[in-house]
């Protein structure tokens, strides 16, 4: 397996794609605008101490003050012990006696602004890496709850042996459970660096400074994409190129030979299809090589995904036809989870084979595929029903929850009434405000479908009500409209 990555730089937007055997398998997108502050480090000023709400407010050169609790103040644990044990046997010292007005603090954002309210902070610092949480003020060697029991304390023994005397507490992400120790000591240094620049720069920088920026998509492309079976890395911005290589040369320097500068006239992303394919990826159909084709739908609780035949009929019997069609779904719907970026409880419903072995080959491929996933994934077995049940670590927004919203026209509902409906709606309202109000003419406003069936089809029924009521009613076509909206007015 070989893969490519492309990347589409613009002020306002940076598109990545990975891409492999000529299909893209991975899109990830981000925006200028959009980026948040969580795990940016600032050298803070302290502006007030609440002694009443055990908080204070910290100046970190942003519009509004962020927020520290009693809580995220880290204090140095006794020699041997971790943080959380200390934090466990020791009573909360009151924040008065932790921070005072003015003091310079070096602090770690952990939750965006919402509305009114700015920034929350500590003061423990956690650096993320691809496989490692570094911690530097502490001496903990932690293994993500996530990875089975039986596997952490070997996990454990083999990065305490890594980190050897200098120190610093780390944590072993998820997705470093089957790291050589090659790539866990690559990551040590990388971390271990990136805590020596920000100690440098406090002691350089004014308080309201930022120490360090989180990594942009850009960066997190040589950090967390990058991989063995990568061959280029192609870039389509002589100074994002630069930077990149520049970044490369510094924390990782074997990815750099990977690094190209793409000089072409046309966009790096239509040379590839690449916008082609994202399209596709906000689609709930997706085609299938044989005239089959999977449903894709998207909900709060869950993701479903449909595979239907369509019109392949090339097998020799009818058991082959749908065999053939659930091996290229496993194949298709492993993409379209990767490609879409979609996570939680996933429930396939592959069409129903009645022989044993077709359903375990036909699982022993969906498992085949699910390995090439970075993020982590739990397959079930076929249940009674024929559905097959799956997760998938969410790891950020899906690309249809990034790129798109809801339609204005149905809501999100993805249907909308028929023409007909509305106009009898509309009706059944005139009859309504007739018995409340008493107008000299109600005038119906509404989508020009809607008024055109009011006036042919329905005309007789619109005639019958002004009779009833008696009162004149007009109608107004407002292209603008969507087919569900309307307004009656009053005259």
């Amino acid at each position: 397996m070989q893969e490519d990555i492309l990347i589409n730089w613009s002020p306002q937007e940076t598109r990545v794609a990975v891409v492999e055997n000529a299909a893209v398998q991975e899109l990830h997108v981000e925006r200028a605008s959009e980026r948040g502050l969580v795990g940016n480090i600032y050298l803070g000023k302290v502006s007030r101490v609440l002694p009443g709400m055990q908080s204070a407010f910290i100046d970190i050169g942003l519009d509004k003050a962020a927020f520290l609790h009693v809580a995220d103040v880290w204090h140095p644990p006794a020699e041997g012990e971790s943080l959380s044990a200390s934090r466990a046997s020791q009573p909360q010292v009151p924040i008065e006696k932790q921070v005072f007005e003015g003091q310079a603090l070096m602090v770690q954002v952990i939750k965006d602004p919402i509305g009114t309210k700015g920034a929350r902070l500590s003061t423990q610092v956690s650096i993320a890496g691809r496989l490692l949480v570094f911690l530097p003020q502490d001496d903990h060697i932690g293994v993500s709850q996530k990875i089975p029991l039986a596997q952490r304390d070997e996990l454990r023994q083999r990065l305490q042996a890594l980190v050897g005397e200098q120190g610093g507490g780390f944590i072993l992400r998820t997705n470093g459970e089957d790291s050589s120790d090659a790539e866990l000591g690559e990551d040590i240094a990388y971390l271990r660096k990136t805590w020596a620049r920000i100690k440098d720069a406090s002691t350089r920088l004014p308080p309201k400074s930022l120490l360090h920026l989180d990594l942009n998509l850009l960066q997190r492309v040589l950090r967390d994409l990058v991989s063995e079976h990568t061959v280029t890395i192609k870039v389509d911005s002589r100074e994002q190129y630069e930077a990149l290589h520049a970044f490369g040369m510094e924390f990782m320097p074997a990815a750099v030979g990977k690094l190209q500068h793409y000089k072409g006239e046309r966009p790096i992303f239509d040379l590839f299809g690449i916008d082609e394919e994202i399209a596709k990826a906000l689609g709930r159909r997706v085609e299938l090589k044989s005239g089959g084709y999977l449903i894709v739908d998207q909900t709060e609780a869950l993701t479903t995904v449909d595979v239907n035949t369509g019109g392949f009929v090339g097998a020799r019997n009818f058991d082959d036809t749908i065999f053939k069609t659930n091996l290229e779904a496993a194949q298709a719907i492993a993409r379209q989870l990767r490609l879409r970026n979609l996570g939680g409880i996933i429930i396939a419903d592959f069409i129903d084979m009645t022989r044993e072995d077709h359903r375990e080959a036909v699982l022993a491929e969906f498992r085949k595929q699910l390995a090439r996933d970075r993020v982590k994934t739990m397959l079930g077995g076929f249940s009674q029903l024929g559905l097959l049940e799956m997760t998938r670590k969410r790891t950020r927004e899906s690309l249809a929850h990034m790129l798109c919203e809801p339609c204005p026209s149905c809501e999100g509902k993805g249907i909308v009434k028929t023409a007909r409906s509305v106009a009898y709606d509309i009706l059944r309202e005139i009859l309504r405000e007739a018995r409340q109000f008493n107008p000299r003419e109600f005038r119906v406003v509404a989508a020009p479908q809607v008024i055109e069936l009011l006036l042919d089809e329905e005309s007789q029924h619109m005639a019958g009500l002004s009779d009833f009521i008696g009162k004149p009613i007009s109608l107004q076509s407002e292209a603008a409209m969507g087919q569900e909206q309307y307004d009656i007015v009053l005259l």
